[in-house]
């Protein structure tokens, strides 16, 4: 396991987590954007007896797609997954993000508060019945970026502070989705819709779900109705 200016070494060796899990206990949360990442941080800390709750940030209510991959993922992990408004969604609204000038008053008055991740994590655990001091798992790892590589080095897998954990913080992508497809669960459809989970409303994300699911398209309209101009700037970029 990493220690502060320890090696990196990308081995995708989870043995570290018996000491985590005798430590500090079984019982924890999870990060769980329906992302490979995730999904492999869940496989990995439960093959290693760490029960894990996993706690979903929607980005945008309502969204038929997002609400078919949590069945699919509910009944192929045996796990009930609890879903939440993310704090971007939250962050949107305050800030009145693609709304028209006449929702910008009753936004303002509704005074909305944006909560910080600590604050969803501790309501959830009071939710669940998770233990006061149990830590929230990440799918995060140290191949993502040199910056991730460097955090890793300097504060390694267990985040007290932070109050989080990496379970797969040295794994490669290859070993990552090598876990998924060993425990023969399939990966959201937004993969091969937008190539990584979905988790915002630029054109990135809403051309694609324009084409392939319309009804879910008019539903982010109806939370953010100028949204339709990202989509018509895209296009202009591309003309």
């Amino acid at each position: 396991m990493a220690r502060n200016g320890g090696p990196i070494v990308l081995d995708a060796d989870s043995s570290w987590l018996d000491g985590f899990a005798a430590k500090r206990g079984t019982r924890h949360l999870c990060a769980f954007s329906r992302g490979k990442d995730a999904i492999a941080a869940f496989l990995v800390a439960r093959a290693r007896s760490i029960d894990l709750t996993c706690v979903h940030m929607h980005v945008v209510p309502g969204l038929e797609f997002v609400a078919e991959s949590l069945a699919k993922l509910e009944r192929a992990l045996g796990v009930k997954i609890i879903d939440v408004p993310h704090p971007s969604l939250l962050r949107m609204l305050k800030n009145c993000t693609f709304q028209p000038p006449e929702r910008v008053n009753l936004i303002d008055d509704l005074r909305l508060k944006v909560p910080t991740y600590s604050q969803v994590y501790a309501d959830a655990r009071k939710l669940t019945g998770a233990p006061a001091g149990c830590l929230v798992a990440s799918g995060v790892r140290a191949a993502d970026s040199i910056v991730r590589r460097i955090s890793f080095v300097k504060h390694g897998a267990v985040r007290a502070k932070t109050e989080t954990f990496y379970p797969v913080w040295n794994f490669n992508k290859a070993a990552t989705l090598d876990v998924i497809k060993r425990a023969g669960v399939e990966l959201p459809v937004d993969y091969a819709w937008f190539g990584r989970s979905f988790d915002g409303i630029d054109a990135r994300f809403l051309v694609p779900l324009k084409q392939h699911a319309p009804r879910d398209y008019q539903r982010v309209l109806e939370v953010f109705p100028l949204a339709e101009l990202e989509v018509f700037r895209h296009g202009l970029s591309r003309s």
